[in-house]
């Protein structure tokens, strides 16, 4: 989740580099070489199903190439800082879609982090209104409509749960994201020119396999070892390390209407995470 949150404010610097995109394209095809021999390798890479190859073509045009050009687009108008605390709606969202598409109960508690964090959204909308100088409503409704994208991509996990390795299932992902995205990143390929100074290119190498590997491996690796309830209450480090990375290498300013939405985001993830049970 720190790698998570860290990663918004280096899609932040390569959104400003380069084509959208181009980007989005790149960083799957990394993602693709890096996965197909791990999954061959700790999987067997197992043929799959067509039912559930076509439900993961759908999971990565949700929770790729939708979550991945509206995190892109947002950032090149908002900063940072912001863009981290948008992503931190994602437990309420993926709560309210169970509950309209899937017809799921929500618990109280649900229903109290959705609250917060629309309260959120609305102490951001506010500083915005207000005139504060740094993000953007565009650039925030935008990383949002990801947001909408990456719960998609969780509603649609939930129906081929335990049908495919998790290695595996990213690959045709990351593989299907790619096929998606080049006709409209061929245009950008000329603009690869500014990977030729090596700071953008490391960049880019980061992003793609800390996000769609390390990031991925590390997870589900602990949800080996602590239940998923408890394994969710640590997206709150998802908004807490992108606040860091934007004051700390961005110069982003971290203001009071910022630390009201922080902390009602905050709330907002822990009780939409927490176990029900309440077990640590």
């Amino acid at each position: 989740m720190i790698l998570v949150g860290a990663n918004v404010g280096v899609a932040k610097v390569l959104a400003e580099s380069l084509p959208i995109a181009l980007i989005a394209c790149l960083r799957c095809m990394l993602a693709c070489v890096v996965l197909w021999p791990l999954a061959r390798g700790l999987e067997g890479f197992p043929a799959l199903r067509p039912p559930v190859l076509k439900n993961l073509f759908f999971q990565a045009i949700f929770g790729t190439a939708i979550y991945n050009a509206g995190l892109l687009a947002g950032l090149r108008f908002t900063t940072a800082l912001e863009g981290g605390l948008v992503l931190a709606t994602l437990p309420a969202v993926v709560a309210l879609g169970s509950f309209l598409l899937l017809r799921e109960r929500l618990l109280p508690r649900q229903w109290a982090a959705a609250a917060l964090a629309g309260a959120g959204m609305a102490a951001i909308t506010l500083a915005r209104l207000s005139g504060e100088a740094g993000g953007s409503l565009l650039g925030n409704a935008l990383i949002f409509l990801g947001v909408c994208g990456e719960a998609g991509y969780v509603l649609l996990a939930k129906r081929i749960a335990g049908q495919a390795p998790v290695i595996t299932a990213s690959f045709w992902m990351q593989a299907f994201s790619a096929a998606v995205l080049l006709p409209f990143a061929l245009p950008g390929f000329s603009a690869l020119g500014a990977l030729g100074g090596g700071q953008i290119a490391l960049l880019l190498v980061f992003h793609s396999l800390t996000a769609s590997v390390l990031c991925l491996l590390l997870w589900y690796r602990g949800l080996r070892r602590v239940p998923a309830g408890v394994a969710g209450v640590f997206t709150a480090f998802l908004p807490a390390s992108a606040a860091v990375v934007a004051v700390v290498f961005l110069g982003e300013y971290f203001t009071f209407i910022h630390m009201v939405g922080f902390g009602l985001m905050l709330f907002s993830m822990v009780m939409a995470t927490w176990p029900a049970n309440g077990s640590r």
